[in-house]
């Protein structure tokens, strides 16, 4: 009998040949005439295509070119941004060397619209900076060394409304500068950049600012320049605008607003900013250009409040509830309901039952807001939210805004080390990630990189958690964080979910996960409830609780901790005890890590310094799926 060559074992054990014509290709092939297109593919994961990878990124970085940034002394320019942002060593304001310790997979550059550009213009003795009164009056003051002045200036101008520059040629001059760095830089499948900047409205010294994301590169965002708050402070207006955009161009844009802990109740109202009563129209505007809600950033983590909140006992995360954004007033218990993420969604339950149309059912994100071109979300490599505010003996002592009531000032400390967005898309391009924003299958975290996954259904078994197509199964028997689960099957009792979450390669275990539920009560109320769907440390559920806390390892005094307790992944299935098939709920998972060291622990251990008495040492930090909303038919 013919034998192919043979291949031998440790050249001992000689190995059964196959005949010398087995190896033909021809000879693998279906027989002849043989229906191949129908035939079931040895492998499982032909034809998948939904996300199987989790990207992070930051949605919300300033760079000098942002005048709040640059005109207060900043010199971190665009280059600077997406070089670290993609990995490389840059030097600081300060002349730290700093770097991440992984590079992000997408990065929003996000600089003000308020006179884009005017810092570097006047560093740069730009010719178009001098076309105005204004313009040569704040140059002469830079120059001359009073640059702080000019700044000062310009914030009263800007809080007034009023542009002191009003140069179209300017604007344009900046944009394009923008948009041709931001495609510069874009590396498809590698690292994403996005055209963006930032609207920012505080009318009454209220927090209304979103940021705006185009999908599209340089060639379609140059028929624009960014929409400011000179425009108009209306966010029915940046509505408009993006629009006329989509309408001029075929290319698409989402808004981002953030901050409603700083907004004195006007970021979820019950009115428009012109006072009108919210319809359905509005309803529809607002959730077609704001799909997304960033929800914990260095300004703080707005999910939930303590007095809203009174059975939540993790709801006091890195609060910033002080006042509005300039301080200039204080809040008002009242406010809260108004502000925050998990009342919002709560409320636009009612909304939609009496509209036919929910004006808050969004995603949940995480960015930073830094103005250093850094961002660092890192405990122990906090870069600080704006220049002044970078590593030193001294940034505890720094007000960081100075309100106009001194009891709201901002102080370094009062800052958080927040936060990234996790996206489940199916390749790092613009249009992958930018299409997962919009069907809001993202997610928050307040600066690590946690992996938090969900699905809702009506037949998930608890064995199917530790399934290793978990995934499949959710797609194809459920939907995924961001999306409606419509009217039960016949039979099914209540919604079932999947939850799964993975810590941080680089970081702490998890402590929990967690399930949040939303509905309206009969009388109308807003109602609430948590339950804990998978502990660590083989702790059970008793009373919809871990029997027992995770522990803390915190040494305060050296900053460090040990990952001895809690687990490095955590997978659990929940049933709602409660299900009323007739009525609309909003469902969503936080994960906790086990307590950490916060970066005010790291800098008192750096510069051997003793913070201010009550200053926060300890950080449990998290992470917040996008919800998934129960929605009735009919």
């Amino acid at each position: 009998m013919e034998r192919s060559p043979c291949f031998r074992l440790f050249s001992a054990i000689a190995l059964t040949c196959l005949p010398a014509t087995a190896l033909l290709a021809q000879d693998l092939r279906p027989p002849e005439g043989e229906n191949t297109a129908i035939q079931k593919s040895y492998s499982p994961f032909v034809g998948q295509d939904f996300p199987q990878n989790v990207y992070f990124g930051d949605t919300h970085l300033h760079s000098s070119w942002s005048t709040d940034a640059g005109m207060a002394g900043a010199t971190l320019g665009p280059e600077e941004a997406y070089r670290f942002s993609r990995g490389e060593e840059v030097i600081s304001h300060l002349g730290y060397p700093v770097k991440l310790n992984r590079p992000l997979d997408f990065i929003v550059l996000a600089d003000h619209a308020e006179n884009f550009g005017l810092a570097e213009f006047i560093r740069q003795d730009a010719p178009v900076v001098q076309d105005t009164e204004k313009g040569r009056e704040w140059y002469k003051l830079v120059k001359s060394g009073k640059g702080y002045d000019a700044f000062i200036d310009w914030l009263r101008l800007t809080a007034e409304g009023t542009d002191g520059i009003d140069s179209i040629k300017m604007q344009r001059i900046a944009w394009d500068s923008a948009t041709t760095r931001a495609d510069h830089f874009y590396q498809p499948g590698v690292f994403t950049t996005f055209v963006g900047f930032e609207w920012t409205s505080q009318p009454k010294g209220n927090n209304l600012h979103r940021v705006v994301v185009f999908r599209d590169g340089k060639e379609r965002a140059m028929n624009v320049v960014p929409f400011s708050a000179y425009d108009s402070d209306d966010p029915e207006a940046l509505w408009k605008y993006m629009q006329a955009y989509e309408d001029e161009t075929g290319g698409s844009m989402l808004a981002i607003p953030h901050n409603g802990n700083l907004s004195n109740g006007f970021m979820f109202n019950d009115v428009t900013l012109s006072g009108d009563e919210l319809d359905a129209d509005y309803a529809k505007r607002r959730m077609r250009w704001e799909p997304l809600y960033e929800m914990t950033q260095a300004k703080g983590t707005g999910e939930a409040h303590p007095l809203v909140s009174p059975d939540d006992e993790f709801a006091g995360q890195e609060l910033l509830d002080g006042g509005n954004i300039t301080g200039s007033e204080p809040k008002e218990p009242d406010m809260l309901p108004r502000e925050y993420a998990r009342p919002a969604l709560i409320r636009g339950l009612a909304y939609e039952e009496e509209l036919g149309v929910n004006p808050f059912k969004f995603g949940m994100i995480g960015a930073t807001d830094n103005h250093t071109a850094l961002p660092t979300t890192r405990e122990d490599n906090w870069f600080g939210k704006a220049h002044i505010v970078e590593p030193s003996k001294h940034r505890f002592e720094d007000v960081l805004i100075e309100a106009e009531n001194p009891e709201l000032n901002i102080y370094a400390t009062d800052l958080s080390a927040a936060g990234l967005m996790g996206v489940w898309a199916t390749e790092n391009t613009r249009e992958a990630i930018f299409d997962a924003m919009l069907r809001k299958e993202v997610f928050a975290t307040t600066g690590s990189r946690i992996r938090l996954r969900m699905f809702a259904g009506w037949d998930f078994e608890p064995e199917e958690a530790q399934l290793a197509d978990f995934a499949t199964q959710g797609y194809s028997r459920g939907v995924p964080m961001g999306s409606d689960l419509r009217t039960a099957p016949d039979g099914a009792k209540a919604p079932t979910f999947l939850v799964r979450a993975l810590r941080d390669p680089d970081g702490a275990n998890l402590d929990r996960i967690q399930m949040v539920k939303g509905w309206i009560g009969t009388d109308g109320e807003t109602m609430e409830k948590i339950w804990d769907v998978a502990c660590a440390d083989g702790r059970e559920v008793s009373d919809d609780r871990c029997d027992g806390d995770v522990g803390n390892t915190v040494n305060v005094a050296e900053a460090t901790y040990t990952n001895n307790i809690g687990d490095a992944f955590l997978a659990g299935h929940w049933m709602d005890p409660d299900f009323d098939p007739d009525q609309r709920a909003v469902y969503y998972i936080r994960v906790l890590e086990i307590p950490t060291p916060r970066w005010t622990a790291y800098d008192a251990k750096f510069f051997d310094v003793e913070m201010p008495e009550g200053t926060a040492m300890e950080v449990i930090d998290r992470a917040y799926s996008s919800p998934i909303w129960y929605t009735p038919e009919g």
